[in-house]
Parts: C-alpha cells; structure tokens; sequence
C-alpha cells in the first residue's frame, strides 16, 4: 500500500472515466454503452457521477428532446439539475442557509422534478429516476410519505439498490425531520434483506454516523462506548465488508470507507486496519469530511497509518 489515497469514484469503477470522457465529448451513445452494459446499481451510480460534470444542461436537454424515452438521459438531466441547486445550497444545516439560496436550491429542484415526472410517466420501471426523485423530494421537503412512497417504487424494482437507499437514509434522520426510531430500524431491515456479503451492512454503520454527529459533546464519546451500538456496528462489518461473500461490487469502496473511520472512532486499529487493507489506496469523502480538520485525504492517510502501525494482521 502506498501513501496515496484516491478518492474519485472512478479510481474504483474506471468505466466512470468512460462515461465522463463520452459526455464531455457530447458523444451519448458512447456514454450509453457503458452505462446500458452496467447493473441496476452501477448504472444509477454511473448516473449520478457523471451528472456532476459541468455546463451538462442543454446537452442533456438535447439528448432527451431527441429522444424523450431516453431515461438513462433524463435521470442524469435531473440529477445534474438538482447537483446544480444542491450545490447553491450548500452542505450547511438549514439554520445557516440564507434564504436567497433556499429560494435557488429550490428553483432547480423544481425543475429537475419536471423533467423526472416526465421520465417515470414514460418508464416507471427505471430505477436511476426513483434514486434522482428521492433526492430532490428531500430537498423540496415534500414529506416523509410522499419520500416513502418513492422507495416504496424503487425497491419494488430493486430491493437492495444501493444509490436509493443511501438518500432515503438521510431522509429518515432527524435533521430532515426523521427520527431515529425510524432510521435505525429500517436500516437493521435493510442490510438483513440482502443478500450475505452485501454492501447494505454500511447502512447500519451510517446511520451510528449520524446519530454521533447529532449529539452534543461528551454524549457524542458516550454514543460511541455504548455496547449495544458497537454490537451492532461489528454485526454490521461481518455481515459485509468482513463476510467471506463480500464482493467488490458498485458501493463497496464506500461501505469499507465508512466501517474505516466507526474503527477509528472506536480505537479499534485491528478492524480499522482490515478496512483499510481491503482499500488499499481508495477512500471516500464520505463520511470522513465528518472527522477532523484538513483536507480528506490528510484525514485518512493519518488514521490510516495508525491503523497499520497498530492493528497487527487479523
């Protein structure tokens, strides 16, 4: 293992520099080729990434005016319109989020939800529009039935589809007026629905994450030394990223990185060093933009080497 830490998506799913290169080039079929050759998740993954390239609008735009049936066209459309106004917003609690950017953020998610509505009136059945649709009903606060009944129709598509769930995860926390006697069972539900092995573990592991970060000081250390939560954290790990099935498939970057940094938290260097092995050098801004001050990189590359220093072989 070296000393860098890669943290672009496509350091661990290349055929993302495919689909980049063939949208900055205006060249769709390229782009659909890759992503029609991908499964459900990777290809809403795929989606989403690529979505956050710049001035994409009146390409996408064009493409779907073209071919209105395009969906692969239209949830990137709206998933780049809502990254537009996610970004005018900010990541900032709503307390610190003025109202001249709320009126934007707002403006741009009403307008990915135009182009969305029309895409699932034309193909209910393509899960990259309810995973776009989950994020911008968050965002518009359209209510904790309606953001459910979005999931309801995405996971009757696909039960386990990781880009969905990850959205309507934080759509159950308390600070888009969840609870956490919503969020943490559904999540426990989520991970024992999939199969052995699979990546749905770091749901468990994120919504510990949230729950931490809401905490006042000195209950935040308290969260973190409860024995029913560190339970659950491990149960969670074997369940994926420690189960002899665990696969590297689309999100696994992500689950390890998160299980990484609830090891460090819980000075545990011997499980956040496997983490950190099954990584080698990947890592993800989430949730580690959470931990500490500096750059991201700098975060994991030093809890990374303590890890190795002090968690022996497991």
């Amino acid at each position: 293992m070296s000393d860098r830490v890669l943290l672009d998506a496509a350091d661990a799913y290349p055929e993302l520099t495919r689909v980049r290169s063939a949208v900055a080039a205006r060249d769709w079929s390229a782009a659909r080729a890759v992503l029609d050759a991908a499964p459900p998740s990777g290809r809403s993954l795929l989606l989403k990434q690529a979505a956050d390239g710049d001035n994409l609008e009146d390409f996408l735009r064009y493409v779907v005016a073209t071919d209105p049936d395009d969906t692969a066209a239209v949830a990137m459309l709206g998933m780049h319109l809502t990254k537009v106004g996610w970004d005018i917003r900010s990541g900032a609690r709503a307390q610190y989020v003025s109202s001249e950017q709320f009126a934007d953020f707002h403006e741009w998610l009403r307008r990915a939800e135009v182009v969305l509505l029309d895409g699932v009136a034309r193909n209910p059945a393509d899960p990259a529009l309810w995973v776009a649709r989950l994020t911008s009903a968050r965002g518009l606060e359209l209510g904790l039935a309606e953001t459910r009944r979005r999931y309801q129709k995405l996971a009757a598509i696909d039960p386990h589809h990781l880009p969905g769930q990850i959205p309507y995860l934080q759509r159950l926390c308390p600070k888009w007026s969840g609870s956490w006697e919503m969020l943490h069972p559904w999540c426990r539900e989520a991970m024992s629905a999939a199969p052995p092995g699979a990546v749905q573990g770091m749901l468990v592991a994120q919504a510990h994450i949230e729950h931490w970060l809401d905490l006042d000081d000195g209950a935040d250390a308290r969260y973190l030394e409860s024995p029913p939560v560190r339970a659950d954290v491990y149960e969670a790990a074997q369940r994926s990223i420690f189960h002899p099935e665990f696969r590297r498939d689309y999100g696994w970057v992500e689950a390890a990185s998160t299980f990484a940094m609830l090891f460090v938290l819980f000075d545990d260097a011997k499980a956040a060093a496997a983490a950190f092995r099954l990584l080698g050098d990947l890592g993800t801004e989430h949730p580690w933009h959470y931990f500490g001050a500096g750059e991201v990189s700098d975060r994991i590359r030093r809890n990374r080497k303590w890890a190795l220093a002090n968690g022996g072989s497991r």
